[in-house]
């Protein structure tokens, strides 16, 4: 049969880039935040993450979800996950670039900013197999808590090889950590947690202690590890439980099922049951709570991080659908009201981008006072507007393709895939009201107003409406706002501080625009509604992939 027509005005894909190169306020924010560092391995991921293969790689990892094999076909409990081939491509590109581990093996002038920003290129091309990455850079500080468990695995859990084999570590080049904190009566309120640790006895890793309870989210069960809290003698503490054991035997760890996910498809996360497992103790018994909210930190840095990464590639997708595609005698992106549209959520990735790699360099800076107080600020602030922002970003990076940013195959299926995805780092590591409150025992530690005051200190000046609110917010926290207002102050101090960056890092038409629009108000309740006075095609010349 004849082809009744013939395909025209369809975009080509986004692929066959290199998402570093082209991403300008990525590539400014680091020049900012880490002159010194060397982009030549960011730029290697760069193009690495950009090719049709890694691509090919992500669809297909996320089409092909994890399958949980209880027993073998004898009848004997195994508790594995089964993984698409390109769901370890994926595991074994981001170990090999380090992005699980840089800060901790040295050799880095910025080791977190430079892992951050990889992470972020990562992210635009699958964001679910960084879980287990995330939560093995979070967990492998709080490790050295057992000083001889972390000289067996410490060296493994910064190698840059990646073996997904079920065996003893002793057998592996490289690991990795998961975490089991939540529980299905408590959630965010581990406290609640009823799994019970028993002591049973010591051994060259220390205090070991035999388990028996449950965890309701325990993700990426096939990490090699976990660091877990169950409830002590002397309260809630922290333990190293390994899927194998030190006699090669494994764990009772029972993987009861997977969860069914809105999103996050190529990453296994499950409900287990401990029965009896064996566990090694870290930290001091009674004390599981401050070693989680250190790990915390880390991985509500990484949810940053993630929600900047998937706006970048919404906003990469709908600049290329839109430069390529006609409509009413001109390509999209020449329509004015297109225009705003995409400035708008290109003011909203760079912002983001900014925030989270400032937060990044305040974790390579531990031992400046400033820096400790700005990560201890920033942290819930940065995970509570940044995520926030994620979903609305998204959908609206969506409309821009119309019906074809809709369905989920060919190259604009990613865009569906991104929709999915942006919730869960609002979700995770502490929802919105979790990180609000955060920050309101944040401003209670030192001085939170002088070292705010300082952050703010160079854009002064560079906007009016900057100058306004940066005058406005040290009373409001001198006022000890209430639990009502505390979303609205991390808002505000979120706005401010990505203004203040942006006035230090980004050209005129960006800071103009953002500060007239996010803080003096010439800006309505949804993205495309910058005022008349924004330079749109300015903006959008510096956010273009390509």
């Amino acid at each position: 049969m004849d082809a009744t027509h013939e395909v025209f005005n369809q975009p080509a894909p986004l692929a066959g880039y290199n998402l570093f190169r082209t991403n300008h306020a990525l590539r400014d924010a680091l020049a900012f935040n880490a002159p010194q560092l060397d982009p030549a391995p960011l730029d290697a991921l760069g193009a690495a993450v950009g090719t049709p293969e890694m691509q090919a790689h992500a669809r297909l990892a996320n089409t092909n979800a994890p399958v949980l094999h209880t027993h073998d076909r004898f009848g004997r409990r195994i508790d594995e996950v089964e993984f698409h081939p390109s769901y370890h491509a994926l595991m074994g590109a981001a170990v090999g670039a380090g992005l699980h581990g840089t800060p901790w093996a040295g050799g880095s002038a910025s080791p977190h900013v430079q892992r951050a920003a990889g992470f972020m290129l990562f992210t635009e091309l699958e964001p679910s197999t960084l879980c287990p990455i995330s939560m093995t850079y979070a967990a492998t500080p709080a490790l050295r808590g057992n000083a001889a468990v972390f000289a067996d695995w410490g060296p493994k859990l910064t190698s840059h090889a990646y073996d997904p084999a079920l065996v003893s570590w002793r057998d592996k080049a490289g690991v990795t950590m998961g975490m089991g904190m939540t529980e299905k009566q408590g959630g965010s309120d581990v406290r609640a947690n009823t799994t019970q640790a028993v002591r049973d006895g010591s051994d060259a890793w220390g205090e070991r202690y035999v388990l028996t309870g449950h965890k309701w989210f325990f993700s990426a069960p096939m990490c090699d590890a976990f660091l877990v809290l169950a409830q002590a003698p002397a309260g809630l503490s922290c333990f190293f439980l390994p899927r194998v054991l030190p006699d090669g035997t494994r764990n009772a760890v029972r993987i009861q099922r997977l969860k069914d996910k809105l999103g996050n498809q190529a990453n296994a996360s499950s409900e287990v049951e401990f029965h009896a497992a064996r566990a090694w103790r870290v930290g001091e018994e009674g004390r599981g709570i401050p070693q989680i909210l250190e790990m915390g930190t880390m991985t509500r840095l990484d949810c940053a991080l993630g929600t900047t990464g998937l706006m970048r590639q919404a906003l990469a997708l709908a600049l290329n659908h839109t430069a390529q595609r006609n409509a009413f005698g001109k390509p999209l992106i020449a329509q004015p009201l297109m225009k705003n549209v995409l400035a708008d959520l290109a003011l909203e990735s760079e912002a983001a981008t900014a925030l989270a790699l400032r937060l990044a360099r305040a974790f390579d800076r531990a031992d400046d006072a400033h820096e400790r107080l700005m990560a201890r600020l920033l942290t819930p602030v940065a995970k509570f507007w940044i995520c926030k922002r994620g979903s609305h970003f998204a959908q609206e990076a969506m409309e821009c393709l119309g019906g074809n940013g809709y369905v989920e195959e060919g190259g604009e299926g990613v865009m569906a895939r991104i929709y999915r995805e942006m919730p869960l780092n609002s979700i995770w590591e502490g929802a919105g009201n979790i990180m609000a409150l955060d920050l309101l025992r944040a401003t209670r530690k030192g001085d939170v107003v002088a070292a705010l005051a300082h952050e703010l200190a160079p854009a002064r000046g560079a906007h009016a409406a900057l100058d306004r609110l940066a005058d406005a917010l040290p009373s409001r926290i001198d006022a000890m706002a209430t639990e009502p207002e505390a979303r609205r102050l991390a808002q505000d101090v979120a706005l401010a501080v990505q203004a203040a960056l942006l006035a230090q890092t980004a050209p005129p038409a960006v800071v103009d625009a953002f500060c007239a629009s996010r803080l003096g108000g010439d800006w309505g309740h949804a993205f495309g509604t910058l005022g008349t006075g924004a330079d749109l095609d300015a903006i959008i010349a510096r956010a273009m992939p390509h």
